[in-house]
């Protein structure tokens, strides 16, 4: 029976989330390279976004197998992402234009955007520079449809050029690969009269133009791209050979399909007839751009002037005595333990793992492997311990996109060592980040053990940027349930029984629509029925039904999602809902549900969001917070965030993002007054 909810779509649900980015760069609040990363984050998040779902959805309006949609459902779609980033765009050349370049003027930096606007004294500079740094790597190939030799590779930019010969009836075409591995994007060029200044690269290439076609006129040069496919899939390759699939796969993700052609939007038609004619280009494919392309490398723009501020981010806590012998262990065997990343330090889990490594009745190590950080601590801890004599397991997710060639790599330093690997399951990705330390007697017979559930991968580089949650306890039912989980990995274990851990696939829905359902019964009890959810997407319409279901028995509802909401606040049905975005100076990544259970609070973290892959095609780890005091805690940060009127915003059931700005001195703004509230904390301590 079809449904009467209503819906968003998620890619453009995906979209709103991006463009609530971008703002961030037009809020004059904040310091000035922090506005131009933002810039960088929205770029290279829009590029992804059409590497993956642009391209799959390229793929099904060519004819290709879906189960989501038809071949013209998928052509309207295109089309509406196209509409969609158009108008974003306008507003990325706004903020840009109007608002960054003028104030990196009014700090004395100045950004030329052309070569018309390099001032006399620096063209000597530009000239000389082009000559001896850059005009050894120019490279010019003609392109024409009858010889076309030239390979466009995914995310590079380059220039085309049109150039004229003497007496010559017709233009020819040249296309140039930007030397960014040899000369850096952003150059420097002499101060002058207290002013600093910055060149694009390109713009120093178009200046000398006439030194590469010597003999020709050059009439015109403009920027473009490509995107391509980058989707790996591999799901029904069995476990033995899913290595080497993986290999070729990944290979092959840089000559993947065309997704998308950008190009500067003042590019002639007849240029870009040419172009699209000698390159092979599907005119579907075609996306205009600005004039720079590739703005994610913004976020390596220099900044010259020492008297801008820098960024200044709150620095990770360090809990008292966290260099004391058997710190973690016994910090942990007297209460559980919750940290936040990036608020507090990471080193706190390196710690952890080392305490494992030195303690002579650690027999064992389990731990999940979804996206580690390149010469990454955690996974030379782990090699220390099966050195140590620990027999240490580590379960490779293979399919983590884009990380799939890290994740190989890894997964053969820590074999070499003696570790055991599990390699990906077909057909299912483990997204859980779970790592267990068992411990025993000389007799075999199990002693205090401990478990970690996180929300966040094991990734000392993403912890200082990515907002997550670490539980640490000793909590012998959920040791056990670690144990019967990591069973389910090695296959030893087909149902399994788990006492406190929600486990996807196997009792996490369940338990979830019980809980939902607890909070309709209050209701219609006549006590009041709320619920909490934070977390990263929110798609899976089953999941949204039961929420629309308890909104309209009188469950007062409050979503805090960072991208994806499939769900319509605003509705009839959803009108005891509400929908908050916040996007500051670190990623929300954390998942934390809270139920109010009549007044006895039940509160999770752990690893899923609600979409379709999460909760159907994943192996994902959620644990109830059994503390009351750590319980208190979440709970505080959820109503901070409710509460936040900066960098918070409402989505509304068009998919705007309406701030939560207010008058006057009552600004809360969730992450800086969190980290405050953490920071009490353990001066209390």
């Amino acid at each position: 029976m079809e449904s009467h909810y209503n819906y968003f779509n998620r890619d453009i649900s995906w979209l709103s989330f991006n463009h609530r980015v971008l703002l961030e760069a037009d809020d004059d609040t904040l310091p000035l390279f922090e506005r131009v990363n933002f810039i960088a984050i929205y770029s290279s998040n829009l590029e992804e976004f059409y590497q993956v779902r642009v391209a799959e959805h390229k793929a099904v309006a060519s004819g290709g197998k879906s189960e989501d949609m038809t071949v013209d459902e998928a052509h309207a779609l295109i089309r509406q992402i196209t509409d969609t980033v158009n108008r974003q765009l306008e507003d990325r050349v706004r903020i840009y234009e109007e608002k960054i370049l003028p104030a990196l003027r009014r700090n004395h930096v100045v950004f030329y955007q052309s070569k018309s606007e390099v001032e006399d004294f620096h063209k000597e500079f530009v000239y000389r520079f082009f000559m001896e740094e850059v005009f050894p790597y120019i490279q010019p190939v003609k392109i024409d449809p009858e010889n076309v030799r030239f390979f466009l590779r995914d995310r590079r930019l380059y220039l085309a050029v049109k150039v004229w010969k003497d007496a010559q009836e017709k233009p020819e075409y040249y296309i140039i690969k930007m030397p960014y591995s040899k000369v850096p994007r952003f150059v420097q060029l002499p101060s002058h009269e207290g002013n600093y200044y910055l060149m694009f690269l390109e713009d120093i290439i178009k200046a000398n133009l006439k030194e590469v076609f010597i003999g020709y006129e050059v009439e015109c040069s403009y920027c473009c791209k490509i995107s391509r496919d980058a989707d790996v899939f591999v799901d029904d390759v069995p476990a033995e050979s899913m290595v080497e699939k993986l290999k070729e796969k990944v290979k092959k993700r840089k000559i993947g399909a065309i997704c998308r052609f950008v190009y500067d939007r003042k590019m002639p038609d007849d240029f870009l007839d040419a172009l699209v004619e000698a390159l092979g280009i599907n005119r579907e494919e075609l996306v205009p751009g600005d004039k720079h392309l590739n703005l994610e490398d913004l976020a390596s723009l220099p900044n010259p002037n020492p008297d801008i501020p820098a960024i200044v981010k709150p620095q990770p806590m360090f809990l008292p005595g966290m260099n004391e012998k058997h710190f973690m262990y016994r910090r942990i065997a007297k209460r559980d333990m919750l940290l936040y990343y990036p608020y507090h330090s990471f080193e706190h889990f390196i710690h952890f793992l080392y305490e494992a490594v030195h303690d002579p009745f650690c027999r064992e190590i389990m731990i999940t492997q979804y996206r580690v950080a390149e010469h990454s601590e955690v996974i030379n801890a782990l090699i220390a311990a099966a050195r140590n004599g620990k027999h240490v397991t580590v379960f490779v997710e293979l399919k983590a996109r884009f990380d799939e060639e890290n994740n190989l790599a890894t997964a053969e330093l820590m074999r070499k060592a003696g570790i055991d690997i599990i390699f990906s399951i077909p057909g299912l990705k483990v997204h859980a980040k779970v790592a267990l330390i068992l411990r025993k007697n000389d007799k075999g017979e199990r002693l205090r053990s401990y478990a970690y559930v996180s929300t966040g991968n094991f990734n000392e580089k993403t912890a200082k940027i990515y907002a997550d949650i670490a539980l640490y306890t000793c909590n012998k039912q959920i040791v056990d349930d670690m144990c019967t989980l990591f069973k389910v990995l090695r296959k030893e274990v087909t149902e399994p029984r788990f006492k406190r851990l929600l486990i996807a696939r196997f009792n996490l829905l369940p338990e979830l629509k019980a809980l939902i359902q607890r909070e309709i019964d209050l209701v219609k009890e006549g006590k009041p029925g709320r619920i909490i959810l934070k977390m990263n997407a929110l798609q899976d319409t089953a999941m949204i039904d039961e929420l629309y279901r308890a909104s309209e028995a009188g469950v007062q509802i409050d979503l805090i999602v960072r991208g994806i909401c499939c769900l319509v606040p605003g509705e009839s049905f959803s009108r005891n809902i509400r929908v908050t975005r916040i996007v500051d100076s670190f990623l929300e990544h954390a998942r934390v549900w809270y139920f109010g259970n009549g007044g006895d609070p039940l509160v999770f973290i752990g690893s899923p969001d609600w979409m379709r892959r999460n909760l159907y095609r994943r192996i994902e780890a959620v644990t109830p917070i059994l503390d009351g005091r750590l319980r208190r805690e979440l709970t505080d940060m959820l109503e901070l965030q409710l509460s936040a009127n900066r960098k918070a915003c409402w989505v509304d059931n068009q998919l705007r993002n309406i701030f939560k700005r207010k008058p006057g001195n009552d600004d809360v703004r969730a992450q800086y007054d969190f980290y405050e509230y953490l920071k009490n904390k353990l001066a209390e301590n």
